[in-house]
């Protein structure tokens, strides 16, 4: 092969692969803004939580983040103040478009509808959540919306 012939045929390979590099990065771009998109359409939906303590009155607290903590740490999402309730009690999760409900491996243990949790469990709206001596009732978002004689 001539020189010019090879030269012509180096510089079409080269240019062949930079528009292959151009184009997968294009799609990797896209798809990237896309999932983006997506995630930020998903949003995770409130839950409310009526903690009902032996000596103070019930309180209702709304909740917007996947995750909370429950516990007599002040530094948990829900902290809850008594002695029989773990530093880091319990916690409630969103994800697989489900609330979650997981002890911490908390001393006394966590009760769901007043039976030992073992496992994480799915809460739904009206369940109690029993952490030492505080009692706390989980209210869904759908159901906060929703007058009582429409629920399902």
């Amino acid at each position: 092969m001539s020189g010019p012939v090879l030269l012509v045929l180096r510089f079409l390979l080269a240019l062949g692969l930079y528009a292959f590099l151009a184009w997968a990065f294009l799609n990797l771009w896209r798809d990237l803004r896309q999932q983006s998109a997506l995630l930020a359409t998903r949003r995770v939906p409130p839950i409310s939580l009526t903690i009902a303590s032996t000596d103070q009155p019930p309180q209702v607290r709304h909740f917007k983040q996947p995750e909370i903590t429950i516990g007599r740490d002040p530094a948990c999402e829900c902290p809850l103040d008594e002695e029989t309730v773990s530093t880091r009690h319990a916690r409630l999760s969103y994800h697989h478009g489900q609330w979650w409900l997981e002890d911490l491996d908390s001393t006394n243990g966590t009760l769901l509808n007043q039976e030992r949790l073992s496992t994480p469990t799915v809460v739904i709206s009206g369940d109690e959540i029993g952490c030492g001596n505080a009692c706390l009732t989980v209210t869904l978002s759908g159901d906060m919306l929703m007058p009582p004689t429409q629920k399902i």
